[in-house]
Formats: C-alpha cells, sequence, structure tokens
C-alpha cells in the first residue's frame, strides 16, 4: 500500500514552487511518500514535509524542503520558519514555511542552490550556459 495524497494539487502555494522548480534545465516532478518531489536523477526539493516532537508527528503542509549549502542552513536554521525536517533533516535538509509573506526570489535562489549540490555538472553547466 502507498502513501495517502498529503497534498492540495490545487494550492496556489505547491503552483509557484511547481513553476520555479520545473524551470531548472530536467526537472521534473513526481510523488513520494504521499507529496511532491522535484528531481532531475536525484531530488532537489520536497513540497511539505514534517518533524517529530514529543507529541507526535507535527506536519508543515505549506513547506519546501531544500538541500542548501551548510553555510545557508546554519544561518535559515535560526528564524522561525525553518525547521529540520523527520528523516531528511540530518542529511543536511532544511524546511522553509511558505505563506502570503513568502519571498519568492529567495526561494528561487535555494532551489538553485539544493539544484546546484544535486543536478551533476551538466545540468548545472546547462544552468550557467
Amino acid at each position: 500500500m502507498g502513501h495517502p495524497i498529503m497534498f492540495d494539487d490545487a494550492d496556489p502555494l505547491l503552483a509557484k514552487v511547481r513553476e520555479l522548480a520545473l524551470a531548472f534545465p530536467d526537472a521534473a516532478e513526481k510523488i513520494s511518500h504521499g507529496t511532491p518531489a522535484f528531481f532531475t536523477t536525484k531530488v532537489f526539493a520536497y513540497y511539505g514535509g514534517s518533524v517529530k516532537s514529543p507529541d507526535g508527528w507535527v506536519r508543515h503542509d505549506h513547506a519546501l524542503l531544500v538541500l542548501p549549502g551548510e553555510d545557508e542552513r546554519a544561518a535559515l536554521l535560526g528564524e522561525e520558519r525553518c525547521f529540520v525536517p523527520a528523516y531528511l533533516g540530518p542529511s543536511g535538509w532544511i524546511g522553509v514555511d511558505l505563506g502570503g509573506g513568502t519571498d519568492w526570489a529567495e526561494i528561487g535562489e535555494l532551489l538553485d542552490a539544493s539544484y546546484r549540490r544535486t543536478a551533476g555538472a551538466r545540468r548545472v553547466a546547462r544552468l550557467d550556459g
């Protein structure tokens, strides 16, 4: 049995994430563990995540999960809107809650950094070309 779908396909925040993520060379979308995942050979972003708390699981349904560089990750973890997602956090991933005040230019930069860390040299060269 697969994971249940844990997102609304009509979510306007997801639509904006899709627009940004699918603009990268060879980027595609799939459903992974019930949430949208954006990938080339490897996943570079997820929409939606969760954290484990003493009271159980806390969902972050309107969040972007990315793999930033170490310096960027450290800076982001000092912000209230950011969190260490379950399962992926120990590998360097971070979650960023999205909402009405989201700086989409910053989200684009985070997607770019994550893409560059996962996409491979040829795709990154295409991005830069």
